[in-house]
């Protein structure tokens, strides 16, 4: 693929990214999110997905920073993923410039884009949050083990919900979960007006690992190509708890891991606890060597899901309490 170049600024070239350009996005990306980077396994995706841009920095040839780009909401917002700077370039304002390049290649092709979404790990400080709105936090509680320990986890998580339910039997007794096999009825649930109210949506998104989507018919199709699967409480007809695992991928950690991502909506804590359990067993088959488990949920549930992993020893609590920040601006 011939190379496209969409502009120059401050002594640095921007160019579309390609395939062929994998092996130097990797090597300015080899610190990134301390081995837990989730651009080598999705760049390639990303180089034929729909309304996706990716832009590469380029000083005298030499690769030195990346964005990138997802059109989404029907065309009104970018969620922006991927920025990073060569170790040797940082400090120095090629991120600010990268991003307004890519801000406004993308005006330039799709003019209807007037909002810039994204998710961020740590407090980017006062200065720069004063340009943002924060739409919402997402509580983590993150977990790492073997593979072969996490059926022995799933073990433990049962007995425990067993005692607890013996002692919590009146509020438990309708908590169930069926796992969305059905698209029409996945649907259904996603456009339903009142989801957002029902399950405390963040910033009224609902975020696919650190993808936020707006629950509107033009995201389904996102959403689909993901792979996700999806639980729900059906069992009575307002919903109150939705949750989905994306399949485990791998990552550079620790000399090659994998990474599995579990999304909670709604503030059940009986219902988080079994779909934990669930989407654990789902993907069981799957797992092999270190597997790191990301699971996003609302703040009111940390502490409860917390409680009810820990005290295992093949699988424990990989950092402390941290947030996911959900930001938006306007992009004029």
């Amino acid at each position: 693929m011939e190379a496209q170049c969409i502009g120059e600024s401050d002594g640095l070239k921007f160019w579309l990214a390609r395939p062929q350009d994998y092996d130097e996005v990797m090597a300015i990306s080899q610190d990134v999110h301390l081995g837990h980077d989730y651009l080598p396994h999705r760049y390639h995706t990303w180089m034929t997905e729909k309304d996706r841009v990716t832009v590469l920095a380029r000083r005298d040839a030499k690769l030195i920073a990346l964005e990138s780009g997802l059109v989404v909401d029907g065309g009104r917002t970018v969620v922006v993923e991927g920025l990073r700077v060569c170790p040797s370039e940082r400090g120095h304002g090629v991120a600010g410039v990268i991003q307004r390049i890519t801000d406004g290649y993308i005006k330039q092709v799709y003019p209807s884009v007037n909002i810039k979404r994204f998710t961020r790990v740590d407090d980017p400080g006062p200065e720069k949050l004063s340009k943002f709105i924060v739409l919402a936090l997402r509580a983590v509680l993150s977990l790492i083990g073997e593979a072969e320990g996490f059926n022995r986890f799933v073990v433990g998580l049962k007995a425990k919900l067993d005692s607890i339910e013996k002692t919590e039997q009146s509020t438990t007794t309708n908590n169930q979960l069926t796992v969305l096999k059905d698209d029409q009825q996945l649907k259904a649930l996603l456009l339903d007006p009142d989801l957002s109210t029902r399950l405390q949506l963040p910033g009224g998104a609902i975020i696919q690992d650190w993808l936020p989507l707006k629950p509107v018919e033009s995201n389904l199709e996102i959403l689909k190509r993901k792979n996700l699967t999806w639980l729900a409480d059906t069992t009575n007809d307002k919903l109150r708890f939705m949750s989905f695992h994306t399949p485990p991928y791998p990552i550079p950690f620790n000399g090659g891991s994998l990474r599995l991502t579990i999304d909670m909506y709604g503030e059940n804590l009986p219902l988080a606890r079994k779909a934990l359990i669930t989407h654990l067993e789902q993907v069981m088959g799957e797992l092999h060597g270190t597997v790191l488990v990301n699971i996003y949920l609302n703040q009111t549930l940390w502490t409860g899901m917390q409680k009810v992993c820990e005290g295992d020893e093949g699988v424990k609590q990989f950092r402390d309490y941290w947030e996911q920040l959900f930001l938006e601006r306007e992009l004029s």
